[in-house]
């Protein structure tokens, strides 16, 4: 396997041809490897531009309006953590990648619970990662293509609206991730059915290949500590032992 350390070469991506025109913002200290990143992604045929610190990456995913953030933790001054959270409570909805040494799982679920899209760890395989930014970028630009007649979905208390992309628990609204909405819809939509981690990573983050990761899992988590009234007991997002998850409305 290829590792994303200091890049040579790079291969090809079959997935990008689409996405030519997409803008990719790399907020990386690291120069060699932002250098490494860049060439990659420029080879696949994406407009990029690097920041190598935290205020500079926030201002420039501000005033450059990219189609993605790849985004370090560990930066100096403003940190990763921070320039997501300014980002997200600014009404952002740029896909954000964050790309980091940093692999405990608290650091996941602290990314995700501010509105990271994906989490990898370094050092990564090249193809995943091209993987990753092509699943996200197609994502992404299904949700500015869809329909905005969707119907409203209820369980228990809570009502989610696709057009808006709003959700509410008995009334009041609750503020999640763009991946949490996506993930919480693909459940809803099911009608109760079982959908295996593979399936969701599949539909909601576009993974091709089965890269099993916690994703999901942490997804989950967030959405029981949301939307349950007491997420230790979940009474709708419930886990199907050794196949996955279903809600029950």
């Amino acid at each position: 396997m290829t590792y994303l350390t200091l890049v040579d070469g790079v291969p090809s991506s079959t997935d990008t041809a689409t996405m030519t025109t997409a803008r990719i913002l790399i907020v990386e200290d690291n120069a060699n490897l932002a250098y490494g990143l860049r060439t990659g992604l420029e080879i696949e045929g994406y407009e990029v531009q690097v920041a190598e610190d935290g205020e500079t990456g926030l201002e420039r995913a501000k005033r450059w309006s990219p189609d993605l953030v790849m985004l370090d933790l560990m930066l100096p001054g403003m940190d990763g953590y921070r320039v997501l959270k300014a980002l997200r409570e600014s009404g952002s909805e740029i896909p954000v990648l964050i790309l980091t040494a940093r692999g405990e799982e608290a650091d996941k679920v602290l990314g995700f619970r501010l509105g990271a899209d994906d989490y990898v760890t370094k050092p990564c395989g090249v193809l995943e990662l091209l993987a990753r930014v092509g699943a996200l970028l197609r994502r992404s630009r299904l949700a500015d293509h869809r329909a905005p007649a969707d119907a409203i979905e209820h369980f228990g208390t809570v009502e989610i609206n696709p057009s808006s992309r709003t959700v509410t628990k008995e009334g009041t609204p609750v503020a999640l991730s763009p991946k949490e909405f996506d993930l919480l819809l693909a459940l809803v939509r099911r009608r109760g059915a079982v959908a295996s981690r593979v399936e969701l990573l599949r539909e909601v983050w576009g993974h091709r290949v089965e890269v099993m990761t916690r994703t999901v899992d942490i997804h989950i988590a967030e959405l029981r500590r949301k939307l349950e009234d007491d997420p230790s007991q979940p009474r709708h997002i419930l886990t199907v032992w050794k196949a996955g998850y279903r809600l029950e409305p």
